[in-house]
């Protein structure tokens, strides 16, 4: 890469490369944490509905006060501080911002912004996967449209797996399968955030001193967060989502290569080309040796003897018959990384990462028995989980997107482990959002069923 370089001569020239954070939670304190010491990166402004917690945040991450402390995005491009508001409008209505981060994780809050920043002409870096996975094919249809980027954040995950994916490809592999790491049990499925913390071993004085959201946290602990990020990467690679869902098998490092290949070799997916999760657990609580709980991997084919038998002399981890390899990066460190995406959005017009088709989806799963009258509550919540699933199948089911299942009220009874569908409740709200999602679902129906 050579953004560094680049963006040296965007600053040599008095050109800073200038962009605005919507979302000043835990990503978007990382990337502020960052953002300050990125010479020709100039944060313009900060939007955020508590301006208060976007104070915090910045003085969290050592931003000195009189750096954040212009009056408007205008007072905020003469002097070079940041400009801090409740109204993400400000932003949009600043010609000079390049690039908008988007990172509320709020799905339909997340739509909204992306849109009044393609509108306005500036590129997208989309944190918010709960949104991208709802609608990014056409949000980055329509910024394509546009003339600017929509992309996928770099050191999230989902950039990150897209990453390894395309350096297979370019290098002629075959991807048999692609995921990440996650600390995961089947119990954990129906946690809720009143018993997160458990899972995770931090004490209420760790949780106190901490940004963390238990809602967000628990997303993560029973799974959602991962079918999201899954079905994120099936939209930008063109693999799939398991028929039935994740089946996250246990896996390490040194295993890989032979649990994710297919199941006609000996591997646990039932087929090449698939998403999964490497548990860092096994079901009964034990810890897998060599896990890759923060990384993230693909596992991929040798075409012939030649390179089966490079793979042996250079030291690459193999499945048993030689055939397979995996190939893994051991972290992410999220928002710490995310000014790549921007770079690479401003600098070289190229995105990291980008939903380009609608693949696979998170449709929302019910986490108990529920009766009409009672209400969804979204991601991480009481109500439901998310599953990864194809997209054929989730159109065929009229499959609710976990993203738009918050706050709705059922209409018909639901089975503990059912999917919800569209039918199943009411939705008066934020009927632009469903609209959207209707669109991109008409514009991007899959081959199989669009022949239909």
């Amino acid at each position: 890469m050579n953004l560094s370089s680049l963006l040296s001569l965007r600053a040599a020239d008095g050109k800073p490369v200038r962009v605005a954070l919507i979302g000043a939670g835990k990503f978007g304190s990382m990337v502020l944490a960052q953002a300050q010491r990125i010479d020709g990166l100039h944060v313009v402004a900060i939007a955020d509905l508590d301006v208060g917690k976007a104070r915090e945040s910045l003085q969290r991450v050592g931003w000195p006060e009189e750096r954040y402390e212009a009056s408007s995005c205008g007072d905020a491009l003469k002097t070079g501080k940041t400009y801090i508001t409740s109204d993400a409008g400000d932003i949009f209505d600043c010609d000079e911002i390049e690039c908008v981060i988007e990172a509320t994780g709020h799905p339909i809050a997340g739509t909204r912004h992306a849109l009044g920043a393609i509108d306005s002409k500036k590129h997208v870096i989309m944190v918010n996967v709960e949104a991208d996975v709802m609608v990014g094919p056409i949000l980055a249809e329509k910024a394509r449209a546009a003339g600017v980027i929509y992309s996928m954040a770099y050191g999230d995950q989902p950039a990150l797996i897209c990453e390894l994916v395309d350096w297979a490809r370019a290098t002629g592999f075959e991807v048999t399968s692609a995921g990440k790491g996650m600390n995961f049990e089947p119990r954990y499925r129906y946690s809720t955030p009143d018993t997160v913390w458990s899972f995770f071993g931090w004490t209420e004085e760790e949780v106190r001193q901490g940004d963390f959201n238990p809602k967000m946290y628990n997303s993560f602990t029973d799974g959602t967060k991962a079918a999201i990020e899954m079905a994120a990467v099936a939209n930008g690679t063109g693999l799939d989502c398991p028929d039935d869902g994740l089946a996250f098998p246990p896996a390490g490092l040194q295993d890989l290569a032979r649990v994710f290949r297919p199941a006609a070799d000996g591997g646990r997916m039932a087929r090449s080309g698939l998403v999964d999760i490497a548990a860092s657990q096994e079901p009964d609580g034990r810890e897998v040796f060599n896990n890759i709980r923060y990384g993230v991997f693909i596992t991929f084919k040798a075409h012939n003897e030649y390179a089966r038998a490079c793979f042996k002399q250079y030291g690459l981890l193999t499945d048993p018959s030689g055939w397979y390899a995996s190939m893994w990066r051991p972290f992410h460190i999220i928002g710490l990384e995310t000014s790549v995406s921007v770079l690479s959005a401003v600098l070289r017009n190229e995105p990291t990462g980008c939903s380009k088709e609608f693949r696979g989806d998170a449709v929302a799963t019910a986490k108990k028995d529920m009766q009409p009258g009672e209400m969804l509550d979204g991601e991480g919540g009481y109500a439901v989980w998310a599953n990864a699933i194809p997209a054929s199948r989730s159109l065929d089911l009229k499959a609710l997107p976990i993203g738009l299942a918050h706050n709705v009220k059922l209409k018909r009874p639901i089975r503990k482990d059912q999917i919800v569908s569209f039918d199943d409740v009411e939705i008066v709200k934020d009927l632009d959002v469903v609209n959207l999602r209707r669109e991109m679902e008409n514009r991007f129906r899959p081959a199989t069923l669009a022949a239909e």
